[in-house]
């Protein structure tokens, strides 16, 4: 696997690599995805906001959000660059966004994060990020989803893994474990999938990158 240096976060092998996947099969399953410092940084600030500044999750998007926990039962806090951790981590996906545009012509405009805290029993049921033909003029849509893993030493009898799906099928095209400092990322609208019951602490930060959905009038 190409190695991420410190000054360049990603080296132009890894992301071509990425973005070849991304346009032959829609997604992407990456290890060792940051440098391993930044890792452990994002993953002691999730565990120290985790009791004091993480909310029930909810479902939806602005006027449409609510609390439903019968869909998901995890516990999210967005970043927002507040501290250096989460500024370094955002830069390094500022870096993958720059270079996608480069190669994919997806016109990625932001990118917008939070981490995940599913507690033992937490679970989130199958959905999509976006849907087909979203051209929402309120803010910008997602289009490409991202999800790191912050979870050391991570086994099969803790659960908590990614079912990713291919439109319908019952059956899931992939099981993602939530191992450290790896990462998924695929196309918003294409890929149905859902979180198993976790039976440990488990903790991610997913992403999306948006582009932006407001046209002239």
């Amino acid at each position: 696997m190409t190695q991420i240096t410190e000054n360049t976060y990603f080296t132009e092998q890894l992301i071509d690599e990425i973005a070849d996947t991304l346009a032959q099969q829609g997604f992407i399953q990456l290890q060792d995805f940051l440098p391993e410092w930044l890792a452990d940084q994002l993953l002691l600030e999730a565990k120290r906001l985790a009791s004091v500044e993480f909310k029930p999750a909810g479902i939806g998007r602005n006027n449409s959000l609510q609390i439903n926990s019968e869909v998901r039962t995890d516990s999210t806090l967005w970043l927002n660059g507040i501290s250096v951790t989460q500024q370094s981590y955002l830069e390094c996906m500022e870096h993958l966004k720059m270079g996608l545009n480069r190669r994919l012509f997806m016109g990625l405009f932001d990118f917008e994060c939070h981490f995940s805290h599913y507690s033992i029993g937490d679970f989130y049921q199958r959905h999509l990020d976006a849907f087909k033909g979203d051209t929402s003029r309120v803010r910008s849509h997602r289009v490409l989803s991202t999800v790191l893993y912050l979870n050391p030493d991570w086994g099969k009898n803790d659960g908590g893994e990614l079912l990713l799906y291919a439109d319908e099928q019952v059956s899931p095209l992939l099981i993602v474990p939530p191992v450290f400092n790896s990462c998924m990322i695929f196309l918003s609208d294409t890929f149905p999938h859902e979180v198993l019951t976790s039976r440990s602490d488990r903790y991610s930060i997913a992403g999306w990158y948006r582009v932006n959905g407001n046209s002239a009038s």
